[in-house]
């Protein structure tokens, strides 16, 4: 695995095998929307944010890049774009050189060298009134390339302020086989993201797709649920307050 960034390892084989299979499917219970993401579509979008992050925000291998986001596809872009340049994810702004958060976060966002809003919209539309010295990241990646080239990474490159590149995605694959997770599942997720390994690179490792809900309160109508389940052929599910789902194995 040498020299592979996180995108490259747990992306770049999804892309070879069928780059127009969905990804991820997100549901925003809170507006209601849904958006599917194609392999390629998501490989787009990180590395348009990859260009952005390199090109315009002069982010190298080894910098920080403060992702303070909820689970969205947006969010998707975004950690795989930072790790595809070579970024370091890590939650914490003071410091970083780049901070990606909602407009509602700006305040927590204090102390990276550079701060953009997304804007978490369901087609991926930019902020209309963004705070000053704040720039906004839906409108500044459209306009960076589909493709990326990365800088070859040493295997002791680190990924997030805890672990290495390679250790990250190893987590991830070990993750995959625990839960017994292969390219012919998808997942419902309601919890939260994180990166280590977290459900989104864990539904990667596996080759499978993920289903990601978020605004959703499983228990107020579990008929609901079940049905979105049958309609986008749920296999497993993922998520601390979860019903009972037909026809769907519970993970924890």
């Amino acid at each position: 695995m040498r020299g592979l960034t996180v995108t490259e390892a747990l992306l770049g084989p999804l892309l070879r095998e069928d780059a127009a299979r969905p990804r991820i499917t997100h549901y925003d219970d809170a507006t209601g929307g849904r958006v599917e993401l194609s392999g390629a579509t998501l490989a787009n979008w990180a590395a348009k944010t990859a260009n952005w992050l390199r090109d315009e925000l002069d982010v190298a291998p080894g910098d920080g890049v403060a992702v303070l986001l909820p689970a969205h596809w947006q969010t998707a872009g975004v950690l795989l774009g930072a790790w595809w340049c070579g970024g370091v994810v890590t939650p914490e702004a003071d410091g970083a050189e780049v901070a990606l958060c909602g407009v509602e976060r700006v305040a927590d966002a204090e102390g990276a060298g550079e701060l953009a809003a997304v804007s978490l919209d369901a087609l991926g539309a930019g902020v209309p009134v963004l705070p000053p010295g704040v720039r906004d990241y839906a409108s500044e990646v459209r306009g960076h390339g589909d493709e990326f080239a990365a800088a070859p990474l040493p295997d002791t490159a680190p990924a997030t302020p805890d672990a290495t590149v390679e250790q990250l995605v190893d987590a991830a694959r070990r993750r995959a086989t625990e839960l017994g997770l292969g390219p012919e599942d998808r997942v419902l997720c309601t919890d939260s993201w994180s990166w280590d390994p977290g459900p989104l690179l864990t539904v990667l490792a596996a080759g499978a797709s993920l289903v990601q809900c978020t605004g959703t309160d499983p228990a107020a109508n579990p008929a609901a649920l079940q049905r979105r389940c049958d309609q986008e052929r749920v296999t497993v599910a993922l998520g601390s307050d979860l019903p009972p789902l037909d026809g769907v194995r519970p993970l924890r």
